[in-house]
């Protein structure tokens, strides 16, 4: 499980994507307590941002192509300015990758609270990409054994036999269970079942 990270923020960078207006103020001194590094960008985002540790956006004017990555691609937690409640900005702001928001107009209050929310929500989307990727690889290297164990099946082995057939074969090339059955599914692909079935048995 995901802890909320609640150390100091001292030193963090943010970027306030928003047109000039004396309503982001407030947000900036705020952020500055804080003691956050803050500054404003528009109508885009520099390319330096990928760097910052937050990014707050403006909800009811910002478009994807003020961003240097893809929706719901931000390499830092995202924070929305809410103004308006229309269902398509609000459908926007969530597709951009919101991992918090504060309403229009910003006050000082809960601009801590909401760097906290995100940055715990940003760290839970990248724990929960990892957890994914995770099992896609082995669910890709499972199906690459079950394969790899065919490949012996066609040639009459029984389905345990091939597996300790995969196994030996493992062992004496000295890889795991799922290179050496990538290795022979790739060599299947490119050579004939004898040359394949010799190269194992000398293995």
């Amino acid at each position: 499980m995901t802890r909320m990270r609640t150390e100091s923020l001292g030193g963090a960078r943010a970027l306030v994507l928003h047109r000039p207006h004396p309503a982001t103020q407030p947000l900036l001194r705020q952020l500055h307590v804080i003691g956050l590094e803050a500054r404003e960008a528009w109508p885009e985002l520099p390319a330096e941002a990928v760097t910052a540790d937050f990014v707050f956006y403006d909800a009811d004017m910002a478009h994807d192509g003020q961003f240097p990555w893809a929706p719901g691609a931000s390499p830092m937690p995202m924070i929305a300015l809410i103004g308006s409640e229309a269902p398509g900005r609000l459908r926007w702001a969530m597709t951009m990758g919101a991992h918090a928001q504060l309403l229009k107009p910003v006050s000082g209050s809960g601009v801590y609270a909401a760097l906290l929310v995100a940055r715990s929500n940003f760290d839970r989307t990248i724990e929960a990409s990892a957890r994914i990727t995770d099992l896609e690889r082995r669910l890709s290297a499972r199906q690459t054994i079950v394969q790899a164990v065919m490949i012996f099946v066609l040639r009459g082995k029984s389905q345990s036999e091939a597996y300790e057939l995969l196994r030996h074969t493992a062992t004496a090339w000295r890889v795991t269970i799922e290179e050496a059955a990538e290795r022979l599914v790739a060599s299947h692909s490119s050579e004939s079942p004898a040359d394949d079935s010799k190269r194992v048995d000398q293995s």
